[in-house]
């Protein structure tokens, strides 16, 4: 019983606040009351500890902004330029196709069909490599993004050396005796 008063004393001093119904102490308002059952109180909020994430490395350091990674315009505009060739020469197909058979008829179609298979051929290429352009600007972010991220974990690591190092090394050894 002395226990369970001087806990809840304890976290009286700590919350300052009670429940409305039983007076016991409540660290958070948000939730039901463990000692008496009664509903959490409206328009209460978790105490800023609880509700904070907690944060074991500083916020900045393995993270990359949007800002750390430059737009690749030119290979996008690359990329553009390939499709619309893609597109332009799909579009040639289908005129040739049409004339071809207007002017000349049936008798026209295995002259349709050879040209229509390069035409073909060669507007997959240019699409896939306009598709390959945009391959190169993701792997870019990706390299770019790993070069900021292992540069900070870097950083980090020799802060903490050089901290350690600040100690001197008997403060090191002793820690060391202590600890093992």
């Amino acid at each position: 019983m002395a226990d369970q008063t001087s806990s809840s004393s304890a976290a009286t001093e700590t919350s300052g606040q009670l429940c409305p119904v039983c007076q016991s102490p409540r660290a958070d308002l948000s939730k039901p009351c463990p000692s008496c059952g009664s509903p959490a109180v409206e328009g209460a909020e978790p105490p800023p500890e609880m509700s904070a994430p907690r944060r074991t490395l500083p916020e900045g350091l393995f993270t990359v902004r949007a800002s750390d990674i430059e737009p690749y315009i030119g290979l996008r505009y690359l990329s553009k330029l390939f499709r619309l060739m893609a597109i332009i020469l799909v579009l040639l197909l289908i005129a040739e196709v049409i004339t071809g058979f207007v002017s000349q008829g049936s008798v026209a179609l295995p002259t349709l069909l050879a040209e229509g298979s390069k035409l073909i051929v060669l507007a997959g290429l240019l699409w896939g490599v306009g598709d390959l352009a945009i391959l190169l600007i993701d792997v870019g972010h990706d390299v770019r993004a790993a070069r900021i991220l292992l540069g900070r974990q870097a950083q980090h690591h020799l802060q903490e050396h050089h901290q350690e190092r600040r100690r001197g090394p008997g403060e090191a050894r002793s820690a060391d005796r202590a600890g093992g």
